[in-house]
């Protein structure tokens, strides 16, 4: 049974929802495209998804139900297995007797129907819902699995038992392995990793204090304290995260370093491990790096128009040499990947330096340093040279020795990619001669400087408003208003004659989807090309403020103005642009 596009069309036109020169329209670009006439209506903003589904539900004699804002009961929930409510868009909310009521997109599908007959053993009752609603719904499992890992990890910390040593005495290693192949330690520290992979956290920090262990995880960006855990199981699971990293358990005074992967349903993680000896005994932080992640596009990533074409335009030069830069963190190694990623045909030959290899690449020659016996980036680079590559990463530049050989192999005749930790893309400039780089040989090798920033992307439930007086006001101290007034009407963001008062912008708007009104990350940028008027000013010494000042004279819009033309989009929000400048 479902609803004919006649008889759907009828019902409309009949509710008064949608004008009949709406339908009309929609009905002949439906025929046009093979889709249905809801689906264009609602792709047009001419009716909610919500009203839409609504009237179908009332066609069709099936209630309707929204669980949008509706708290399920974990018990109901885990009837239908998280991966098969994502297969078939079903979410089971309220069982009476030996009836289970569920929510579905499409109540006709009969093959779900009975495949979750079959594995609860309920009688289904379909209900009609919105997308929405089964996002909220997947949502919900996530929820109640927190609350299920802290009830394990409570329960397994009270079960482990722990080495009594005085103070001073040294531990037997024997006995640290024993502890952590326990049960209770295995378990906590397989909870701990799991959660993080289904929070997308990026780290994860396990912090010995006083009486207590924290633990906290940082997503999109923001460290956020996820459990406290007794104290005396802090040596326990340190000892754990050392054997799966294939560490010393008996090193206590000095820094580790190791790696590890684990294959969880549908997810293929590699866990790079710092230990660092702190106060009251040993601090892990484990950086999550999801292997089977799609590769990006600079799209994906965030550039657009002149900066998409000013990258695409270095990136496909035979030599010279291309800087990422910005604080830690900020994705300059992701920038660098994705362009790799991009040129890495059978045509070449890619090599690259690193100091961590983050991601393993198909084609791609990547080499480890290891300063601990004598291979830096310096020694690594000039060995690289000699095997015969037409492009080379290195994975940052730190000194003086491994800026001049980066300069050089981009003189003769190599694709150079790097990173350098500085705030700004002009500031790459002075920070080189710094080091000593001859002004003349930068002024003719270097030919693009990327700097960027991560910021926080607002959820669909994000909340339109208006700049008050005081906000532009605020916002004019920053940035030149006029330069950002007119890049927003060239892109279309702004009619020909708004002020910047009557532009829409966005603010976060808490859900169910995310508490904050974030979900995920991108980036603003400022990418600055390697002009004669640029190359002249190196030449001169000039400082950064006079090369940004030139660069803006000639277009470039910096990473403020990128994120303030990313909040009028709806992408970000400008409270989110200030946060991440202003660090």
């Amino acid at each position: 049974m479902r609803v004919e596009p006649q008889q759907l069309k009828d019902f409309l036109l009949d509710s008064g929802l949608v004008t009949s020169a709406d339908v009309e329209s929609a009905e002949k670009k439906a025929g046009e495209a093979k889709q249905e006439l809801g689906e264009i209506l609602i792709k047009e903003n001419k009716i909610s998804e919500d009203d839409l589904r609504r009237l179908q539900a009332y066609i069709l004699g099936i209630p309707f139900v929204n669980l949008e804002k509706e708290k399920l009961d974990f018990e109901i929930l885990s009837h239908i297995p998280e991966p098969i409510a994502k297969s078939y868009n079903i979410i089971a909310f309220k069982r009476t007797g030996n009836n289970l009521e569920v929510a579905m997109l499409d109540p006709n599908d009969l093959e779900a129907i009975d495949f979750v007959r079959k594995k609860s053993n309920f009688k289904i009752l379909p209900r009609l819902t919105t997308r929405e609603s089964i996002k909220h719904g997947l949502q919900q499992y996530h929820k109640s699995l927190q609350a299920e890992f802290s009830e394990i990890i409570k329960k397994e910390s009270a079960e482990i038992k722990t080495i009594g040593v005085t103070e001073g005495e040294e531990v037997n290693p024997e006995d640290l392995k024993k502890m952590a192949e326990d049960l209770p330690v295995v378990r906590i520290v397989d909870t701990l990793l799991q959660h993080a992979i289904i929070q997308r956290a990026s780290d994860i920090h396990i912090e010995p204090r006083e009486k207590e262990v924290l633990v906290r995880y940082r997503i999109d960006g923001i460290l956020r304290d996820t459990m406290d855990l007794p104290g005396d199981v802090s040596d326990a699971i340190i000892a754990r995260i050392k054997i799966l990293s294939n560490l010393r358990l008996d090193e206590k005074r000095l820094p580790q370093d190791g790696r590890f992967k684990i294959e969880t349903e549908g997810s293929k993680v590699s866990f790079r491990v710092s230990i660092l000896p702190v106060s009251g005994g040993e601090k892990a932080v484990l950086r999550l790096l999801p292997e089977d992640s799609k590769g990006f596009s600079l799209e994906v990533l965030g550039f657009f128009g002149d900066q998409l074409e000013a990258v695409q335009k270095a990136m496909n030069r035979p030599h010279g040499l291309i800087l990422a830069t910005g604080p830690t963190g900020c994705g300059k190694t992701t920038t660098l990947y994705t362009v790799l990623d991009i040129v890495n045909t059978p045509e070449v030959n890619i090599c690259t330096i690193e100091d961590p290899i983050e991601y393993q690449i198909p084609r791609i020659n990547q080499t480890q340093v290891k300063p601990d016996i004598g291979f830096t980036f310096a020694n690594g680079l000039r060995s690289l040279v000699r095997q015969d590559p037409d492009i080379i990463m290195v994975g940052e530049i730190r000194d003086g020795e491994t800026a001049s050989l980066a300069i050089n192999a981009a003189l003769t005749g190599h694709l150079v990619f790097s990173t350098l930790h500085t705030n700004s893309a002009a500031g790459a400039i002075p920070r080189l001669l710094d080091m000593k780089v001859e002004s003349f040989l930068l002024a003719s090798t270097l030919d693009l400087i990327i700097a960027q920033r991560l910021v926080r992307t607002l959820t669909n439930s994000k909340k339109p408003y208006k700049l008050s007086k005081k906000e532009i006001e605020e916002l004019g101290k920053e940035v030149d208003l006029k330069r950002v007034l007119e890049f927003l009407k060239n892109l279309k963001l702004a009619k020909p004659d708004q002020a910047l008062e009557d532009i829409t912008f966005y603010k976060p708007e808490p859900s169910a989807e995310s508490p904050d009104g974030y979900k995920g990350r991108i980036g603003i940028h400022e990418t600055l090309s390697m002009r004669d008027t640029i190359r002249t000013l190196i030449m001169k010494n000039a400082t950064s403020d006079e090369i940004e000042e030139q660069a803006k004279k000639e277009g470039m819009i910096t990473m403020f103005e990128d994120g303030i033309i990313k909040s009028a989009q709806g992408i970000t929000s400008i409270e989110e642009v200030f946060r991440v400048t202003r660090e």
